[in-house]
């Protein structure tokens, strides 16, 4: 690529990322109205009243809204770095920086050999899809952590794992982002392996010592019921329809279906994210061919997997699935081009059902469980497709012609991986 055209690639994805996010300030600032519920409130009131609270050193133990890690607790005190400015504005902008971030990172990225813009322009595109929401919550921040983490990639493997493991002490899914390191790197990505344990126990235990209750969460989150967004409750708003009797009230931070049988659907959602796992835990016990692509594409798709299965899809947790998709499709050879695709069109229905149609959610009609229907199918329809081409191109059957043609040697295969994973 010429230096004139490089200069061209970068300044479009640029452009259209500075005129979207400038969009998406305006809406959380109030300037202009986004149609449906204020998604700020949770920043100007929830945030904002933890904020109150950890600045003085400990964590909102009386608030069971709190089901976080204790990491979590640095983005909710961010804002306080910059107190010129009030704070759900210092969070808002804070946002936009790591936003700003997650898009360097992959502009830096998509030039070098083996690498493709796309990644760039599913960021650019996917994020303002989700409307303001995406600015109103600290999932964006977490994303952009996630991002850094995988494309250190092979080059840097300790430092991959720090990142997955201190963003798994902010979020939790960050955990996950490992489960696609090669074991036949040998010490390469043990050390990955061995700085995320290291980074995460020593995050967790300083908040321990530091902070009372920071793993309060975890009593928080095993009380939680079913979400009325997620996969499950689909069962729920059509039963409703049915003569069922339950109700849909704020629980635990969320609107949760509450009533007969709403435990039962828990427990089944519990069962779907085991077998999530198992399925994981066969693939990596199968897989054989492991290339630059791989780990981007197993953290993609385990996410996928766990967000599926979930009591809760808040919409928020959109934004993950597209910083990940995006790094999927930095790489020329990736093969998730389609539950990327999935993935986008997921985020689009998103924004209809939060925050425009979410009253359509709450009472079950049909233009809201419609909406759920089509979000839920195009994630699961996301996942599944995503689990295969994984399993393809990693474990089942011969490799690729190509692939098989140009096959290395493990030593030059090594080599190789160490040279094109940035």
């Amino acid at each position: 690529m010429d230096r004139t055209g490089g200069r061209r690639a970068l300044a479009s994805p640029m452009a259209v990322w500075g005129v979207t996010r400038l969009v998406l300030l305006l809406f959380v600032l109030k300037v202009f109205v986004f149609p449906g519920a204020d998604v700020t409130s949770d920043v100007s009131v929830i945030y904002q009243g933890w904020y109150d609270i950890l600045r003085h050193g400990t964590f909102p133990l009386d608030d069971v809204t709190w089901q976080y890690p204790p990491a979590a607790a640095l983005a909710i005190l961010a804002p306080g770095l910059l107190p010129f400015l009030d704070y759900p504005s210092a969070f808002f902008v804070l946002v936009f920086l790591a936003d700003l971030v997650v898009l360097c990172l992959l502009l830096h990225t998509g030039p070098r050999p083996g690498r493709t813009m796309r990644g760039a322009w599913v960021w650019v595109a996917g994020v303002p899809l989700l409307g303001p929401t995406v600015y109103a919550r600290y999932d964006l921040m977490v994303t952009a952590v996630a991002v850094a983490a995988l494309l250190a990639g092979a080059r840097h493997p300790r430092l991959t794992g720090a990142l997955a493991g201190f963003g798994a002490m902010v979020k939790v899914w960050p955990a996950l982002l490992l489960v696609g390191a090669s074991p036949r790197g040998g010490t390469h990505w043990r050390r990955a392996w061995v700085s995320a344990a290291v980074t995460a126990g020593a995050v967790g235990a300083l908040f321990a010592v530091a902070m009372p209750g920071a793993f309060a969460f975890l009593t928080f989150q095993r009380n939680r019921g079913t979400e009325v967004e997620s996969l499950g409750a689909l069962v729920l708003h059509i039963a409703r329809h049915a003569g069922w009797h339950g109700e849909v009230l704020l629980n635990y931070g969320s609107i949760e279906f509450l009533g007969p049988h709403v435990k039962a659907v828990s427990t089944a959602a519990l069962l779907l994210t085991a077998l999530a796992f198992g399925w994981l835990l066969l693939w990596r016990l199968s897989a054989v061919r492991f290339r630059p692509h791989t780990l981007a594409d197993a953290a993609f798709t385990a996410v996928l997997m766990f967000t599926v299965t979930s009591r809760v899809i808040s919409p928020q947790y959109m934004v993950w699935l597209v910083g990940l998709a995006a790094v999927c499709l930095c790489f020329r050879a990736g093969r998730m081009t389609v539950p990327a695709v999935l993935v986008l069109s997921a985020t689009a229905v998103t924004v209809l059902e939060f925050p425009v149609g979410f009253s359509h959610i709450v009472v079950s009609d049909w233009y809201g469980v419609t909406l759920l229907f089509v979000r839920n199918g195009l994630l699961l329809a996301a996942t599944v497709t995503a689990a295969r081409q994984l399993w393809r191109s990693t474990a089942a059957g011969d490799p690729p012609a190509a692939e098989s043609a140009g096959r290395l040697t493990p030593r030059a295969d090594r080599s190789g991986s160490r040279a094109s994973v940035r």
